[in-house]
């Protein structure tokens, strides 16, 4: 009797759409959307945590036709999607901000695939990155994500996310933030390799001998990878600030 209820047609639509809600999750938020995870891990882990979770599943609040379950699987891509932007675009301050120290390092050239994004990008902004998913690793971002969706079952119905007008302002907001904490963590090095040229500059004036590409160079990149070591932790930090910030503006989904 119990498997006769388990195969029921509404049952086996709100399992349909609960996998999908995971397998957004998987496809788009930090951690497990790490390009180095082969996707049929992805889609084994969402199987896995939809039997988990299939327990506390809510029922399906709409008829079941096709163009029903087609909007509905819609509706679980576009919540898993808009969790999944809120979050990196917290995350992509660090990567923002390693691009601006390569390129006043002189680093921009020396590039390598991200293991993350699967893009290529600058070795700092690889490092801090890396760096960074260390630090959201220690904080069990994942386990905060799971607890998350297990919370969201019971406020939004599966196949019932609506996309708000204050999340699409929140998404505005937190670009326009990326850019500027981005700058705010890059501008100790920036500020020093300025002054380092304006230091140059006037060596060349009094010394034309001064050789800047043997000399300054190296000595530029020695002072950057000085400061760089000196404000890692607080980098560190202002990355954890932004993710607790990005976590609770995903109270605006309920």
């Amino acid at each position: 009797m119990q498997w006769a209820v388990i195969f029921q047609e509404a049952n086996i639509v709100a399992f349909i759409l609960l996998f999908f809600r995971f397998a957004s999750l998987f496809l788009a938020v930090p951690i497990f959307s790490h390009k180095n995870i082969p996707m049929n891990v992805k889609a084994a882990m969402a199987f896995f945590f939809t039997i988990v979770f299939y327990s506390s599943m809510p029922s399906i609040t709409f008829e079941v036709t096709f163009p029903n379950v087609l909007m509905a699987v819609l509706s679980e891509f576009l919540f898993g999607l808009c969790i999944g932007m809120v979050l990196l675009l917290s995350y992509n301050v660090i990567t923002f901000a390693g691009g601006q120290i390569s390129f006043m390092m002189g680093f921009s050239m020396a590039s390598a695939i991200d293991p993350q994004s699967g893009v290529s990008m600058p070795i700092i902004s690889q490092f801090l990155s890396l760096m960074a998913l260390m630090v959201l690793l220690v904080l069990d971002l994942h386990h905060w994500m799971l607890l998350y969706i297990n919370n969201s079952l019971s406020t939004i119905p599966l196949g019932g996310f609506i996309m708000s007008e204050d999340l699409f302002n929140y998404i505005i907001y937190a670009t326009s933030r990326m850019f500027l904490v981005g700058f705010m963590i890059a501008f100790p090095i920036i500020a020093l390799s300025w002054l380092a040229d304006v230091i140059f500059g006037m060596l060349m004036k009094t010394m034309p001998q001064f050789n800047l590409l043997v000399i300054g160079f190296p000595i530029k990149i020695m002072v950057s990878f000085g400061v760089l070591i000196a404000t890692f932790t607080a980098t560190m930090l202002i990355v954890k600030q932004e993710m607790f910030e990005a976590f609770n503006a995903l109270e605006m989904f309920f």
